[in-house]
């Protein structure tokens, strides 16, 4: 088993910045893919960004050019940049990771808030 646990998540006016966290650990021996799922209310959870451990990036198309993904593969963590945060982004953040790209959604974190309001 794989545990994940975010953090950064809050409130932040329209425009601004917040950078989410995510540790994994447990029965780790390679995560093929971590990465960033969000849900707002009364819609589906959605796919935000995800990395390889190549370091090969995925976006959705809403974020692009606002958000960034990282991570780094030695401490099992997956970082979400964003900013120029916009309202719509308003939503509970989830963090994800498989260990391979065939098992992809993987494991889930509890999610973290991240509302954007003025």
């Amino acid at each position: 088993q794989v545990q994940l646990v975010e953090s950064g998540g809050g409130l932040v006016q329209p425009g601004g910045s917040l950078r989410l966290s995510c540790a994994a650990s447990g029965s780790i021996f390679s995560l093929a893919v971590m990465g960033w799922y969000r849900q707002a209310p009364g819609k589906q959870r959605e796919l935000v960004a995800a990395i390889s451990s190549g370091g090969s990036t995925n976006y959705a198309d809403s974020v692009k050019g606002r958000f960034t993904i990282s991570r780094d593969n030695a401490k099992n963590t997956v970082n979400l940049q964003m900013n120029s945060l916009k309202p719509e982004d308003t939503a509970v953040y989830y963090c994800n990771a498989a260990p391979s790209i065939t098992s992809w959604p993987g494991y889930w974190g509890q999610g973290t808030q991240v509302t954007v309001s003025s």
